[in-house]
């Protein structure tokens, strides 16, 4: 991945900077304990397809855990 491009993305979340991993192509978010994938050089940075990393590797992941917060009753 390009270092001048690593240096624009944030977490779309956060807002934090990111980590590439290159062996997993993915930018880790090390705050938000998320991992957004790389694929032909093009990082995909939406919420829904960003794998937490705090679940084990063969969990089903929930969708957008992290993007919405469940409304006060």
């Amino acid at each position: 991945m390009d270092s001048r491009l690593l240096d624009l993305l944030v977490c779309p979340i956060c807002k934090g900077s990111l980590q590439f991993d290159a062996a997993a192509q993915e930018l880790i978010c090390p705050r938000d304990k998320l991992a957004y994938p790389v694929r032909d050089d093009i990082p995909l940075m939406l919420v829904d397809l960003a794998r937490d990393m705090t679940l084990p590797a063969d969990a089903t992941p929930s969708p957008s855990h992290a993007a919405t917060a469940e409304p006060a009753a």
